[in-house]
């Protein structure tokens, strides 16, 4: 009961306060912090007077209380739809009930508009019900058309969002959602922070005071980062964009619990106001009677007054000798012997003679009002227009359009910065800081060495491929550092049986990117066609069998590169890059013209592909013994694409690498 009392105090979880409380009463923060009660005092709020002024005037049935020793009201004879502007959240056996604030001036207008035009449409209610109005300040992105369903069918979801400014390039949050706490959202921002997923923050504090209740100050690192991002990204990971029920459930005029739509229960409501109007001035009326009729006697006294004053000092029962000569009823005869001597002066005959007429004309007043419905009306409205004036105020949660927000993904998120990925021959991994590394250098086990080495960024994907075609990607960040001897990758992939690791690759997700078998087929893909999410990645290559997979190539330039393939018998083939095609995944077209069978048998297969320019150096190697050819002198081994090749120069038959110089 203590906490439902305080929460009737507290500005920020009422929209209209029913309880005007002196000390603390907890705080935004914490709403249960408040104090003692022997430490608080406590009122009802002018708005609570909505509620309870026309309680004694016959508006209300009354029943005994829980133990028969005072009686109650059954229900108060609210003059405002309470229930829709101070909101409602319950849960019983098998339902429950969330029912969002509202604008007082708004709900009036609308229950105006409804009583002037009972058939009035939900769009034309909703021009004065714009939507929900929370206590905090916080703005309501729900779209217009998602409002006027939830309305319309009395369920639905509401999403609210903090409000925030730019000064001297820091943020300052000024209000947040309805019933979020500010120290929750610097936690859970402070979180982030210290498991660096939000870099470009470099502090929070809390600036609020009694003067500025909500004022959350966040420092950006540098005024290059983008402020609508961050916002928007915060708004997706913290309470900072909150949801909230809409589930109009409330127990009818007949006593049973239903979901209604707005219209529905404004209507609910003013049939109920105007039956308790009625009650009144039907209360009221009788009251009124029962005053003629007693003034009525009394003008009889006073006309005869020394016949009464004989009957009183003379008869043992002056009552009823009154009520036999003047013609009195019982209650006029007790009026009159009730008379103190000092309103015998003729001054009071005057006095009731005014009373008649002003009682008169009251009585005739209500008695048109209560036989006119539109007399009625106009008294309702006139009721309902006076109260809008003396409690209404301006509507606090603004509905703005907004996009929805997005968490930032987590490249974008960390730093970005030059970044050496480091493959192993045996499969082990690991990542260096700049470009400048020499893989040859490190360290590696027992039995182990290096096998290829890619340059990126710390926010990219690096891409692997196995031999069986199959590509997985894990962020470069990710990787663990080349300080060490790194780790293997069957620790994080899940491999097929006897699989192994063929090749690594990083770079731009639209870049291009050459995969090729050792049987002479290949195609060029797009980087981000390799990437996936599973352990077990995905097949994107599909090797003839017996084959192997090669390490894959970045494409600079698919429209003037050259691709040279060579095989392990000493035959070279060189074409335009432009002459394979574009796939996201498959077996390619054929590059250079290899028999399968000797494919099978491991007599022929493609040794290298190398990618070059007009302005490069083919650089070939067997042995001791290496060859330099430029450009131009590789026209002998220019063909179509899938020709068997020219023989390489004696001595270089058995290739051991090729690259560009």
């Amino acid at each position: 009961m203590a906490i439902l009392l305080v929460m009737k105090a507290q500005s920020f979880s009422y929209r209209y306060p029913l309880i005007d409380g002196q000390g603390n009463w907890g705080s935004i923060d914490d709403p249960k912090s408040f104090a003692a009660m022997r430490y608080t005092e406590s009122r009802l709020s002018p708005y609570a007077q909505t509620l309870l002024q026309e309680l004694e005037q016959g508006t209300v049935a009354w029943n005994p209380n829980f133990d028969g020793t005072l009686l109650e009201p059954k229900l108060l004879p609210a003059r405002l739809p309470n229930v829709i502007l101070n909101g409602a959240t319950g849960i019983a056996v098998g339902m429950a009930t969330d029912i969002p604030p509202h604008n007082l001036r708004e709900v009036v207008n609308a229950c105006i508009h409804l009583l002037e035009n009972p058939d009035a449409t939900l769009t034309e209610v909703c021009k004065f019900i714009k939507g929900p109005d929370f206590p905090t300040g916080a703005e309501i992105i729900t779209p217009a058309k998602e409002i006027l369903e939830i309305y319309r069918t009395g369920n639905g979801m509401l999403k609210m969002r903090a409000v925030y400014t730019e000064e001297d390039g820091e943020i300052v949050i000024t209000a947040l959602p309805h019933q979020t706490s500010g120290a929750k959202i610097q936690e859970q921002i402070a979180s982030q922070m210290q498991a660096k997923k939000l870099p470009m923050v470099a502090d929070i504090r809390d600036e609020s005071d009694h003067e500025n209740p909500i004022r959350i100050v966040i420092v950006p690192r540098s005024n290059r980062v983008d402020i609508n991002s961050l916002m928007a990204h915060l708004f997706a990971t913290t309470d900072l964009e909150n949801s909230y029920r809409v589930n109009l459930n409330i127990i009818g005029i007949d006593g049973k619990p239903q979901v209604k739509g707005l219209i529905a229960l404004l209507k609910e409501w003013l049939v109920y106001r105007t039956e308790t109007v009625k009650r009144r001035l039907e209360y009221r009326l009788n009251k009124i009677s029962t005053k003629l009729h007693i003034l009525q006697g009394l003008m009889i006294a006073y006309l005869n007054i020394d016949a009464v004053i004989k009957i009183i000092r003379n008869e043992d029962e002056p009552k009823n000798i009154l009520m036999k000569k003047f013609k009195l009823t019982a209650e006029q005869a007790e009026a009159i012997l009730e008379l103190k001597l000092r309103h015998l002066a003729k001054l009071e005959e005057i006095k009731i003679t005014t009373e008649q007429k002003e009682l008169t004309k009251e009585h005739d007043e209500l008695t048109k009002t209560l036989a006119s419905p539109s007399k009625l009306k106009n008294l309702i409205k006139k009721e309902l227009q006076e109260d809008l004036e003396k409690y209404g105020d301006k509507r606090r949660s603004q509905l703005v359009v907004r996009e929805e927000a997005k968490a930032l993904r987590e490249e974008e998120i960390i730093p970005t910065e030059a970044v050496t990925v480091v493959l192993s021959q045996q499969g082990w991994i690991r990542v260096a800081k700049g470009h400048d590394i020499d893989p040859l250098s490190l360290s590696y086990k027992a039995g182990d060495g290096f096998k290829q080495a890619a340059l990126g960024r710390s926010n990219q994907l690096a891409v692997f491929i196995d031999s069986t075609g199959r590509t997985y990607s894990l962020y470069a960040h990710t990787l663990p550092s080349a300080r060490g001897q790194g780790e293997p990758l069957t620790s994080r992939l899940n491999l097929p049986k006897d699989a192994t690791i063929e090749g690594v690759i990083i770079g731009e997700p639209e870049q291009s990117v050459l995969l090729a078998s050792d049987a002479g087929y290949g195609f060029v893909a797009k980087l981000e066609d390799l990437y996936t999410k599973n352990r077990s990645g995905k097949t994107t290559i599909n090797p003839p069998k017996g084959s192997k997979v090669l390490s894959p190539k970045i494409v600079t330039n698919i429209e003037t590169q050259y691709l040279a393939a060579i095989t392990n018998i000493g035959k070279m083939l060189l074409f335009p890059v432009a002459y394979l095609p574009v796939l996201s995944r498959g077996k390619g077209n054929k590059i250079i013209g290899i028999p399968l069978e000797l494919v099978a048998k491991r007599e022929e297969y493609l040794l290298d592909l190398v990618l070059l320019n007009e302005t490069d150096k083919l650089v070939l190697t067997s042995g001791k013994r290496s060859l330099t050819l430029k450009f131009a002198d590789l026209e002998a081994y220019q063909g179509e694409r899938g020709r068997r090749g020219n023989k390489l120069p004696q001595g270089l038959r058995n290739v051991d690498s090729a690259s560009v110089n």
